[in-house]
């Protein structure tokens, strides 16, 4: 309901043959692009300001171009960018990247790949990534003190330099190894090809980060990598046959692009690479020490394609574990009651849902109640217009539901900010006449920012935060000011101490947020009785056992950084309001 974006989609390709072979084989040239084109339009949901590949070739001869860029922005983007595909950009190596950003950074040099240019083969660097670094500032004073000067201030770029550098030196060390050994002219350059080592690179690159990344990278003489942070945080997937190496951010994008089981894919560790040599060996390494795991819960509650086998049952598990409290909602009266979804991304929560009920022995009640029309421009100037216009987003199945005798349960995958519930679906809800209205959330309740690779990073940005600060406001049970100022104090003194952000929300219940919230984003002379009902804590971590990382949920950051920046975001807001 609510579209949250995410940074980004991922994908790479290295083909194990000689070009020619897969010509005679598949019948085309461009086999290496058409599955690089399948995979990023399989991921098109994780990208769409921007999208960008690199190819390497590894046949051509010494003085012509052997590596490939292309990038543009836009929701067509992929399209734009496969349409200047020529034949003599096929090679070995692909790379491919499609773009959210959470930075609020926009234009064509923030789309990836990033490309480093050097005469020699094996310092030419492309990366591309899913990352979102929560310590850049400490990194960007890191590579400053050595003297280097990064032309843009971002870690996509600041990345480039510092792994640049690293190559650099690395490639420089086989040279002395290669003159050592008394070699000469293109007999140096073959064993620095043949013996340079991208761990070593990524060792002494990654371990400066904080953050949730998925970093890839091709080198022009032919190497290809792949790290994961060492929480897990992002996720990557791999496969690998005799014909090919291919990664993605999804395992249905590697299924539906080369027709595997998902017996066939792997997934890549925290903090471990996969590296491709530029003699087609392969092999994993760890980069870094694996961490405690928090693989990101929004993966599967929202953000990763819900055709992947385990999200699919993890969100019909996500509906099951609401119906007690769905049911105490609507005073067990399920016969008087429809059940129904936002579309489209709750589906899957609502076949679980439905079957909660079923399993329970209830007859539910289903109807497609909201319908998503295509998004209607609001050029109409005066506010009042363009609010009215952009509540007809969505619309309704009139006499789905028996008037002032039904209850309609919904359920959305989450409520972040409320805006689209407050302009547009109550509104749209309230013209069937329900008994009442129980809006149901698959998530539990947003609370914290996340600085890790989804746009959401403000506080105030939350109806459950701002509904918490009103109830601080209006509280007689404690006093709400001298805990405002106490965690405002906290968190500018101490940001590395904990998250003491979490201190706002101990003096209330789940109950009475949520009633705030409703008070907050009921619309004004709508009828209908609303009640909020969001998945526990522990329903999220039994339904979604293997992705433990909650904290836009809990706070539990998995890393300094995060902790680091929530604290700066109270900080941030708490001056915003005082100017």
């Amino acid at each position: 309901m609510e579209q949250l974006k995410h940074e980004c989609g991922v994908a790479m390709i290295r083909l194990l043959k000689p070009l020619d072979y897969y010509e005679k084989k598949y019948g085309t040239w461009a086999y290496g692009f058409n599955k690089l084109y399948l995979m990023m339009e399989k991921q098109h949901n994780r990208g769409q300001e921007g999208a960008g590949f690199a190819t390497v070739s590894m046949s051509k001869e010494a003085g012509t171009e052997y590596m490939f860029r292309e990038k543009a922005e836009g929701k067509n983007a992929i399209t734009e960018i496969f349409g200047r595909v020529t034949e003599e950009m096929a090679g070995e190596l692909y790379m491919g990247h499609l773009r959210y950003s959470t930075t609020g950074k926009s234009g064509l040099q923030y789309v990836h790949p990033f490309l480093r240019r050097n005469n020699w083969r094996a310092k030419n660097l492309c990366l591309c990534g899913n990352f979102n670094m929560t310590n850049i500032d400490e990194v960007f004073d890191y590579i400053t003190a050595q003297g280097q000067s990064p032309r843009i201030y971002s870690d996509s770029y600041i990345t480039l330099e510092l792994m640049g550098h690293r190559l650099d030196r690395e490639v420089e060390k086989c040279f002395d190894e290669a003159k050592a050994q008394g070699l000469e002219g293109l007999d140096i350059t073959n064993y620095i090809e043949d013996h340079m080592k991208m761990a070593n690179v990524l060792r002494t690159t990654m371990k400066h980060y904080d953050g949730g990344f998925v970093m890839c990278g091709l080198t022009g003489s032919g190497e290809m990598f792949s790290v994961r942070d060492p929480w897990g945080i992002r996720p990557a997937f791999y496969y690998r046959d005799d014909e090919i190496i291919a990664l993605a951010s999804e395992r249905p994008v590697l299924q539906t692009t080369f027709d595997l089981q998902a017996e066939d894919i792997h997934e890549l560790m925290p903090g471990e690479a996969l590296i491709v040599r530029k003699n087609g060996e392969s092999h994993l390494e760890q980069i870094m020490p694996a961490q405690q795991l928090s693989a990101c819960s929004f993966e599967r509650i929202y953000f990763s394609r819900g055709s992947d086998c385990d999200i699919y049952q993890e969100r019909k598990r996500l509906g099951v574990q609401l119906t007690p409290a769905i049911l105490k909602a609507i005073d067990s009266d399920v016969e008087n009651t429809v059940f129904s979804y936002i579309p489209n991304t709750a589906e899957v929560a609502y076949y679980g849902m439905t079957d909660g009920f079923r399993q329970q022995g209830y007859n539910v009640r289903t109807e497609k109640v909201v319908w998503k029309d295509i998004k209607l421009r609001t050029f109409i100037s005066t506010n009042n217009e363009r609010n009215d216009l952009a509540a007809h987003v969505y619309d309704v199945s009139y006499g789905s539901l028996k008037a002032h005798v039904d209850n309609l349960v919904i359920i959305d995958d989450s409520i972040v900010r409320g805006t689209t519930l407050k302009e547009s679906i109550f509104k749209i809800l309230d013209r069937l006449h329900p008994k009442k209205i129980v809006m149901v959330s698959s998530s539990p309740q947003i609370r914290y920012p996340d600085y890790y690779g989804i746009d959401m990073a403000r506080l105030e940005e939350f109806c459950v935060f701002r509904a918490t600060m009103a109830l601080l406001e209006e509280t007689t049970r404690i006093d709400g000011q001298a805990l405002i100022q106490e965690v405002y104090k906290a968190c500018k003194e101490r940001p590395m101490e904990a998250n003491h952000v979490r201190k706002l929300y101990e003096p209330f219940t789940v109950d009475e947020i949520n009633q705030k919230i409703v008070e907050m984003l009921r619309p004004k002379d709508m009828q209908a009785p609303i009640e909020l009902v969001f998945q526990s804590i522990e329903g999220l971590h039994e339904a979604c056992p293997n992705h433990p990382g909650d904290w836009y949920f809990t706070g539990h950051y998995p890393t300094p950084g995060g902790m680091r920046l929530c604290n700066k975001a109270f900080v941030n807001y708490i001056d915003s309001l005082q100017k």
